[in-house]
C-alpha cells in the first residue's frame, strides 16, 4: 500500500464526514429535473446546486410583471417632436426601440404561454385528463414553436441601430418590413396558442378569454408603401413610421387584459 493511500483513508477516518471531492449524490436530482434527458447532457453537480428553478406558476407571473420592460409604447408626436428638435439624433433612439420592444415582446409573451401550458399540463394530470386533452396540448405547442423560432432571427438592436447610422434610409426600409412580417407571424401564433390555452382552461374550470381577431395582424402592401416613400422624395416615411409605433402599441394594450386573466387562472390552478 502506498503512502499516498494510506494517507488519505487515514484522513477519511478522523475527518468522520462523507468525501465531497467527487459528489455522486447529485446524479438522481439531475434525473429529475429530466428524467427523460441523455446522461451525456445531464448537469453537473457544481450547476445544479447554484440557483433552484421558478416553479411554471411563478415564470408565469414574472413574465407578466415584466411587461413594463419590454412593451414599449410610444407617443408618435412626443417621438416626431423631439427627432426634430435634435436634428434627427432622437430617430435613432426610436429605431432601436422599435427593434427592441418587438424582439423582447415576443420572449416574454413566449415564456409567459409556455409556462402557462405547463401549468395546465400539471393540472391536467391531477385531474387526469392529460390523455383527453393530448390534442389541444399539441397544437398549443406547434404555436409556441413558431414564436420560440422567431427568437432566433436577427433582430439584435444595437446591430440594427450601427447599420441604421451607416445606411439610414435602405436600413430603416428592410427593418420596417421586417418587423412589421415579425408582428404578422408572432400574432397568428400568439393568438393560436391564446385560443388553445383558453379551451384547456375552460376544460379545467379556469375561465380564461379567448384572443379577438383584432390582435392578429394582416399583412401590408410593402411594394406600394415603397414606391410611395420614393415618389413622395421619403415624406411617406412618416405615415409608415407612425403605423410602426401604432399598430404594436394597440397589439401590446390588447395582450395585457387576457394576460391579467390568465394571471388569475394560473394562481387559481397552482
Amino acid at each position: 500500500m502506498s503512502e499516498e493511500t494510506a494517507n488519505g483513508r487515514e484522513g477519511n477516518a478522523h475527518s468522520g464526514q462523507p468525501r465531497q471531492a467527487q459528489e455522486p449524490e447529485p446524479a438522481p436530482a439531475a434525473a429529475q429535473l429530466d428524467e427523460h434527458a441523455a446522461p451525456t447532457a445531464m448537469p453537473s453537480p457544481p450547476q445544479m446546486s447554484a440557483q433552484p428553478q421558478m416553479t411554471a406558476a411563478e415564470r408565469v407571473r414574472v413574465a407578466a410583471r415584466r411587461r413594463d420592460e419590454t412593451d414599449y409604447i410610444f407617443n408618435y408626436w412626443s417621438a416626431l417632436g423631439w427627432t426634430i428638435l435634435t436634428l434627427g439624433i432622437y430617430g435613432f433612439y426610436v429605431f432601436y426601440q422599435l427593434v427592441r420592444r418587438m424582439r423582447d415582446h415576443n420572449a416574454r409573451r413566449l415564456e409567459l404561454l409556455d409556462a402557462a401550458t405547463t401549468v395546465a399540463w400539471e393540472q391536467a394530470g391531477r385531474q387526469g385528463v392529460q390523455q383527453e386533452m393530448a390534442p389541444s396540448f399539441e397544437r398549443a405547442a406547434g404555436h409556441l414553436a413558431v414564436l420560440r423560432q422567431m427568437t432566433g432571427d436577427f433582430r439584435e438592436p444595437v446591430i440594427w441601430l450601427v447599420l441604421a447610422i451607416v445606411a439610414r434610409g435602405i436600413t430603416e426600409i428592410v427593418a420596417i418590413v421586417l418587423l412589421d412580417q415579425d408582428l404578422i407571424k408572432h400574432s397568428q401564433a400568439e393568438a393560436g396558442a391564446g385560443h388553445e390555452l383558453s379551451v384547456i382552461y375552460d376544460r379545467l374550470g379556469r375561465h380564461v378569454p379567448a384572443p379577438g381577431q383584432g390582435q392578429v395582424k394582416g399583412p401590408d402592401n410593402y411594394v406600394g408603401r415603397i414606391l410611395a416613400a420614393i415618389f413622395s422624395l421619403g415624406i411617406y416615411m412618416f405615415w409608415w413610421f407612425y403605423n410602426q409605433m401604432d399598430e404594436p402599441n394597440k397589439h401590446f394594450t390588447s395582450n395585457w387584459a387576457q394576460e391579467d386573466e390568465l394571471v388569475k387562472a394560473v394562481e387559481a390552478a397552482s
